[in-house]
């Protein structure tokens, strides 16, 4: 029964590690550059960030060589600030865009930069091992039409249900 158990948990992990179909994370990666703030242009809805504005990532490191992950986000409904505060290890090399994160103890699940600028680290396209989760980050709180227009077909191109994008607030509240 406990090697049942523990087959289950590492196959969860590891199911939770992938990447969706046909996807590949960015290659020549370089995480100290990729660290700093990230404002969260867009994102398809889930329960840990719904109704937050002002999103933003911000990435440092660890001294155990992995990353801190500090998101954060205003709720309008409760006038109040969210922090989540997780860690992010490479799932191979660490010249390639697949990170596994955790926010919750040992549970892990995918980081996948799977488009960015590669040579300024301006704006970067992320997602998770499902097509649940998707992320359009940016270094600033604005970005040009036309990168946003490049993450909704490349989105869909991966079969993301793209007219379920939000589009973040990041104005400040006054």
């Amino acid at each position: 029964m406990k090697i049942l158990l523990l087959f289950l948990l590492v196959a969860l992990q590891t199911g939770c590690t992938g990447l969706p179909k046909g996807m590949k994370a960015v290659e020549q990666f370089d995480a100290d550059r990729y660290l700093g703030t990230w404002y969260e242009i867009a994102r398809l809805d889930h329960s840990f960030e719904r109704g937050l504005e002002q999103v933003s990532a911000t990435y440092s490191m660890r001294d155990d060589g992995g990353i801190k992950v500090l998101n954060k986000g205003y709720s309008v409904k409760n006038k109040t600030w969210k922090e989540a505060v997780g860690k992010a290890y490479f799932v191979n090399e660490k010249t390639t865009g697949h990170l596994k994160v955790s926010f919750f103890g040992p549970f892990y699940g995918s980081y996948i930069i799977f488009k960015m600028d590669e040579v300024n680290y301006q704006y970067a396209f992320v997602s998770s091992y499902n097509h649940e989760y998707l992320w359009l980050l940016s270094r600033t709180p604005e970005i040009s039409n036309e990168v946003k227009q490049d993450f909704i077909s490349t989105a869909a191109e991966y079969g993301f249900k793209t007219g379920q994008l939000i589009f973040v607030n990041q104005k400040p509240i006054e």
